[in-house]
């Protein structure tokens, strides 16, 4: 009798779970800030940041939602934007064209077109062009609230 106490109460917390997750999400569909507008960005040359290697174009800064984000990194044959570091934010790369060295904790692979990469938060990791075509790839990462300002 008891454990069949225990799971009507389990059952109970997860359908009043699975409720409150509902609204919230009901909460941000409906949210006034987005909009059809806002929610589709199409790449504009016009708003690319220069890099010294290349350029990146934020399709979601960190402004949007949560510190969530979506980047494109295009980088010169031969080249990288930094040496390989580390974060507490775990983070994905995702290989568009190009030929791209991964480096992740002292080992290194090939990525071509279609190659995804996952780097674990504090990993020593890092990309580079090993091609002789410019390297683009997408960064998906979420940044900290505080580094949100």
């Amino acid at each position: 009798m008891k454990s069949i106490k225990i799971i009507a109460v389990l059952i109970l917390g997860l359908i009043a779970f699975n409720k409150l997750n509902a609204q919230q999400n009901d909460v941000q569909s409906n949210d006034p800030k987005f909009s059809i507008e806002n929610c589709v960005n199409s790449f504009d040359p016009g708003k690319i940041d220069s890099t010294k290697v290349g350029y990146q174009y934020w399709f979601v800064d960190k402004n949007f939602l949560d510190g969530r984000t979506l980047k494109m990194s295009v980088v010169a044959p031969h080249k990288a934007t930094h040496a390989p570091h580390s974060h507490p934010e775990d983070e994905f790369f995702f290989v568009l064209e190009g030929t791209a060295e991964f480096y992740l904790n002292g080992e290194t692979t090939t990525g071509t077109p279609y190659t995804s990469f996952y780097c674990p938060s504090n990993s020593l990791h890092g990309i580079r062009n090993i091609g002789d075509t410019e390297l683009k790839y997408l960064v998906i990462k979420k940044y900290p609230v505080a580094d949100n300002k």
